[in-house]
């Protein structure tokens, strides 16, 4: 027996238990004979018997009495006992008296007649079977000769069961009693209906059905809640047997999507324990909710076929799925998951259906990536992670409800809407642009319904008037525009948080004048103002007395170029001097809140000019003893100082923290950056580190690096303990030169390989898009502009271009395809993503 086959017959075994734990009556010889007093005296409520009276047996019935005693083991299982009753010559009585009652059989539940069936009529075991259980099933098993009562049946179970309809050419055939057997099982559970009118099935909307084959369909009626809606029906496309019956309802009452968060290797369902594939579709947590869609549709196309999963690439640890959108495992053992990159669900639904595709896309897979390898020209090496990124997820549709589309004519009128407009000039061929525009739509979704901040996007490439006249010449940019008027750049990491934070803290004047002396302890406690009492953030604090009139101009003019990026407070009051005192210091002077007031440092102001201050502010902000990550690295570089760093596998011990600690805060502070590094959270630490040396030695490792000068990097002795001591004096034979760099960088600037794409260029000679998108402002009717000047004519997609588009749910893979760049060279607009 093949393992398919075991598996098919375990699942089945409940059935074979259920039949053997029922106790039978007799032993070696199951029919019974019995007088007509000892028959009707051991008849028990509730209980069934087939009885077939006898007087004197003629070669004519014997026949019969042969097809009656194979029955008895069948019927057995399901309670029912066989008998054949001998009746005497003088009886007389009702079953034995008459000779026409000699040629039937009858059918009793306890003493009550339930039915008499012509002896004819029962000629062979299945139908001996599937008549007695018909009879006795009349409340689990509908028959139905017409469409309008299989509807009405329909109708009373949506929303509550689901229904078998099945067809037989006849009863009392196989088909028939493997039917009957599946309703005296399930017949509690779904609603059997059984029908022998070829025209009911045609009816159905079978597409030319064989009238002569018996057909089996599971309607989903449960799932349908309106009374409009019609049950989905799921025809069984194996034979009419008792076996594939059941496989079919355990198929059907299987969940449509299983949800994993394990290795596929590991995954095991009802699907592959019935011998069938299991189709995985890879999400994200970005794209789940269109992931889920498209496994529901994949599923109702494969119900019965294969059973599909949807398995979350955050929740398993595995290269393979960064690199697929769908997987397949199939029963047999021995056989290894594929990883496949598909396109849309049809090919998914043909991978199922044709089994020889499996091997077919894997080698088309390999050939294009072999392709795509000899046609990789030089200037594809700038194609880097965020190329590769966007191309993935090029299907996923973004959600930009909460952003504006602005055009030539809607670009002046919104910025006088709001009083602060966040306007994000992009181009939709261009990858960074892009990737910002999906953080751009997570910011969205965490500012909707903040007052007075209103989100809105450029396309250059459609409306390069607009981004000539606003003087952007590179892409993307993002500004905040105060009343269309005066406009702050943000020139910050592109992530959602950085983002958001600029925004946050661009709703507040920078610097904010303060009038009170308990405003000013507020502010410093991160109460004032109110739009930032629940946003953590470092405040600044600048005191003057009325005699520094020239250090709080400057301040002023500092506070507008950090604008957005921390908040400034600026206090002048009379009392100025009672508030800078209590922080030891006189005016002009610093005070820095950190934590929500927790600790307020007070800082004097030497530096007069504006820039100085820029400096001063922006150093001062920056962590003592930090923690480099990709997104602070650029803060720490430009102040053009040597680091020392050190670099840990996972978080720092406490004594080394400490010691490191007392370096960052001690004199030569000014001359050095102390920091380190978490290769764990940060893993792009390790290729660092494989730059320096040749064989990495194993962490922790405190290096001295010093890029702006020489690029010679120096490791501390590993057999020396981190303390402030021992480092200081290390650092005094580095001076000396009395150590030897572990390895010197390249002298060579670290610039792009090739030179950059010539946008401008490209804009000139290439014909733009026709957006997909209009305004989101009723009632504008733009005529846009090419960036020749002349008018380009914008045709509305007709009808049946609509429909094609929009096509089923779930029709595309959506954000679950990760394609390459370099597969696809043309520009991608944003509604592609």
């Amino acid at each position: 027996m093949s393992a398919r086959k075991g598996r098919w017959v375990s699942s089945f075994s409940f059935l074979l238990f259920w039949a053997s734990s029922i106790p039978r009556r007799g032993s070696a010889r199951l029919l019974q004979e019995l007088s007509p007093q000892e028959y009707f005296g051991s008849l028990q409520a509730g209980r069934a018997s087939l009885a077939y009276f006898s007087r004197n047996a003629s070669p004519g019935a014997q026949p019969f009495l042969e097809q009656i005693e194979n029955s008895a083991e069948a019927l057995q299982d399901y309670g029912i006992s066989v008998v054949k009753v001998n009746c005497p010559k003088e009886d007389v009585s009702r079953y034995c008296g008459k000779e026409n009652t000699l040629r039937k059989a009858y059918l009793f539940r306890g003493s009550m007649l339930i039915r008499e069936f012509p002896t004819d009529a029962l000629f062979d075991v299945n139908s001996i079977v599937a008549n007695v259980l018909f009879a006795l099933l009349f409340n689990e098993v509908k028959y139905v000769e017409t469409l309008a009562d299989l509807q009405n049946i329909e109708n009373a179970l949506k929303g509550r069961a689901n229904m078998v309809f099945a067809y037989v050419p006849a009863t009392g055939t196989a088909e028939h009693r493997a039917v009957m057997e599946a309703a005296f099982v399930y017949g509690t559970v779904h609603q059997f209906v059984l029908t022998t009118e070829a025209t009911l099935l045609r009816d159905t909307g079978d597409d030319e059905p064989d009238v002569a084959s018996a057909r089996l369909l599971f309607c989903h009626c449960q799932r349908a809640t309106d009374l409009a809606q019609p049950c989905r029906r799921t025809a069984m496309g194996q034979a009419l047997t008792m076996l594939n019956i059941h496989r079919h309802l355990k198929l059907m009452g299987a969940p449509l999507v299983t949800e994993v968060a394990e290795d596929p290797e590991k995954v095991s369902t009802v699907h592959l324990q019935l011998g069938l594939p299991l189709v995985f579709i890879l999400s994200q947590k970005e794209t789940y909710e269109a992931d889920r869609r498209t496994a529901e549709f994949v599923a109702w196309q494969l119900l019965g076929k294969a059973g599909v999963a949807l398995l979350s690439r955050d929740l398993v640890d595995l290269n393979i799925l960064l690199k697929s959108n769908v997987a397949l495992k199939t029963p047999d053992e021995g056989v290894p998951v594929k990883y496949l990159v598909l396109e849309d669900t049809d090919e998914v639904i043909t991978l199922v259906e044709d089994k020889s595709k499996v091997g077919q896309i894997q080698e088309e897979e390999e050939e294009e990536e072999d392709e795509d390898e000899k046609q990789n020209n030089n200037q594809d090496i700038q194609d880097d992670q965020v190329v590769e990124a966007v191309a993935r997820d090029k299907k996923r549709e973004l959600p930009l409800e909460q952003i504006l589309v602005l055009t030539e004519e809607t670009f002046h009128s919104a910025l006088l809407e709001a009083a602060r407009t966040v306007v994000l000039f992009y181009a939709s061929w261009e990858a960074v642009s892009l990737a910002v525009l999906r953080s751009y739509a997570e910011v969205a979704d965490h500012l909707k319904g903040t007052q007075g901040v209103s989100l809105a996007q450029v396309n250059c490439w459609d409306w390069p008037g607009v981004c000539t006249k606003e003087n952007v010449t590179q892409f993307p940019t993002i500004r905040i525009y105060e009343k269309g008027e005066r406009w702050v750049m943000y020139d910050g990491m592109w992530g959602t948080e950085e983002l958001t934070s600029f925004i946050m803290l661009s709703r507040v004047s920078c610097p904010l004048k303060l009038a009170t002396i308990e405003e000013a302890e507020g502010y410093l406690r991160g109460e004032f103002p109110s739009e930032l009492s629940s946003y953590h953030h470092t405040s600044v604090l600048g005191v003057f007395s009325m005699a520094t009139s020239e250090a709080r101009k400057a301040f002023e003019e500092a506070g507008n170029i950090l604008s957005g990026h921390v908040t400034m407070g600026m206090y002048f009051e009379d009392d100025a001097l009672a508030l800078s005192r209590k922080y030891a210091v006189s005016p002009p002077a610093l005070l820095l809140a950190r934590s929500g007031g927790q600790s307020v440092e007070g800082i004097a102001l030497s530096k007069q000019s504006a820039q100085d201050m820029v400096r001063m502010i922006r150093y001062e902000l920056l962590d003592v003893f930090p923690e480099i990550t990709v997104q602070n690295l650029p803060r720490y570089l430009q102040l053009r100082k040597p680091f020392l760093i050190l670099f840990s596998d996972g978080d720092i011990g406490e004594m080394e923290s400490k010691e490191m600690l007392k370096l960052a805060k001690g004199r030569p502070r000014q001359a050095f950056v102390a920091c380190w590094l978490n290769l764990k959270k940060t893993p792009v630490g390790r290729g660092v580190l494989k730059v320096y040396f040749a064989t990495v030695p194993s962490p922790p490792l405190l290096l001295w690096v010093n890029l702006h000068a020489g690029g010679r990097v120096f490791q501390f002795p590993s057999e020396q303990t981190v303390t402030e001591m021992n480092v200081l004096s290390w650092l005094e034979r580095l001076k000396a030169g009395l150590e030897s760099p572990s390895s010197t960088l390249s002298e060579e600037d670290w610039k792009p390989p090739l030179p950059a794409y010539d946008f401008l260029q490209m804009m000139e000679t290439a014909v733009p898009e026709v957006p997909l998108h209009p305004s989101h402002r009723h009632g504008d009717t733009p005529v846009p502009k090419s960036p020749g000047g002349d008018t380009t004519v914008r045709e509305e997609p007709s009808q049946e271009t609509k429909a094609e588009k929009g096509g089923s749910p779930g029709r595309d893979l959506r954000g679950t395809a990760p394609r390459l760049a370099a597969r696809e060279k043309q520009g991608k607009r944003h509604s592609e993503l």
